[in-house]
């Protein structure tokens, strides 16, 4: 929907601008967000350059930035959007089914092959940094409420903190991220995660 043009107010002898629905507005981000992660999926996220991001959005640059700061404003957005999602499907299913989301939604997440210039990121630029913690943040919440839950309810072992386990998924996810992005075949992962589950989950006891 396009806003309509401006007309004038024969009372107040002003030019009214019509207001832009909120409708139109959050349908221009998605439009943006969903360019702008092909495009960083494609490119990575110095390649995604704003000509690049242009033609993946259909928009031009002025309509791009008048929603996002600028590139690392869209970046910071997008992976907000997808830990978002990730942290509900943690929150309510565990941070192992992410990783099976991943096997079985490859093209949702195809943006993370810029992992490696994110990790760069992080380690030379604080502002970045500050602002991605945020975002991993919520995620990490999500999977450690989630195991505590489930340590409440006498499924995941309890020899071990949660933290620690929390840190191991976190490194298994780390790990997938990295071998999906870099075009590894997925070839048994399921069986992988299947392990990686069994392995924090409370072993009945022992009649012996």
């Amino acid at each position: 929907m396009r806003p309509g043009p401006s007309r004038y107010h024969p009372i107040e002898g002003l030019i009214v601008m019509p207001r832009v629905s909120e409708d139109h507005l959050a349908a221009r981000r998605t439009q943006i967000l969903d360019g702008a992660r092909r495009c960083f999926a494609k490119f990575g996220y110095e390649g995604a350059t704003v000509r690049r991001l242009e033609e993946t959005t259909g928009l031009s640059r002025g309509a791009i930035f008048h929603h996002f700061r600028d590139k690392d404003a869209l970046f910071i957005a997008l992976a907000h959007e997808d830990s978002r999602r990730m942290a509900d499907t943690a929150a309510e299913q565990g941070l192992v089914q992410v990783m099976r989301n991943m096997l079985t939604h490859p093209e949702q997440f195809d943006w993370l092959g810029t992992r490696l210039e994110i990790s760069r990121r992080l380690r030379t630029d604080p502002d970045f940094r500050r602002e991605w913690s945020i975002q991993a943040a919520e995620l990490t919440e999500a999977a450690a409420a989630r195991l505590e839950r489930q340590r409440s309810r006498g499924r995941i072992r309890e020899d071990i903190p949660t933290a620690v386990l929390l840190h191991y998924l976190d490194l298994v996810l780390e790990g997938l991220v990295a071998h999906v992005a870099s075009g590894q075949p997925t070839t048994h992962l399921d069986a992988v995660l299947d392990l990686v589950e069994d392995s924090v989950r409370r072993k009945p006891a022992s009649n012996i």
